[in-house]
């Protein structure tokens, strides 16, 4: 595993040096909207602690920092109209590494709605 780089642009993000268009803020989560957004509803949720990757976030974060990010996720799905109950969906993405293309090195979920995504992978 990669060491954490606390000056990373999400790490940032969450000690206030840059801004975001946040969506909703808990004790152990952040959700901010995508500055380049590749569908209608485009959001990034981020844990406020330190973690690299999801394998490195499932193993090593408290319960309570896996519930409130699962949670938080829940909230803005079903407060932005994309959840099944009012929407028809979306898509949630992470990447890890260099095979997953991972562009920050800080955990991240993406939150794609408002649209049919199309396939995930294009066969090869």
């Amino acid at each position: 595993m990669p060491a954490y780089d606390p000056q990373n642009i999400f790490a940032r993000i969450l000690r206030g040096e840059i801004p975001n268009d946040t969506v909703l803020e808990t004790a152990h989560t952040l959700v901010f909207r995508d500055i380049h957004p590749q569908a209608p509803v485009h959001l990034l949720v981020i844990p406020k602690g330190p973690y690299v990757s999801y394998d490195d976030f499932a193993a090593n974060a408290s319960d309570a920092e896996i519930v409130d990010f699962h949670r938080a996720v829940a909230r803005v799905t079903r407060d932005l109209g994309i959840d099944l109950d009012q929407g028809q969906g979306f898509r949630a993405i992470t990447n890890a590494g260099a095979h997953g293309v991972q562009e920050v090195p800080h955990f991240h979920l993406h939150i794609l709605g408002g649209r049919v995504m199309g396939r995930m992978v294009q066969p090869a």
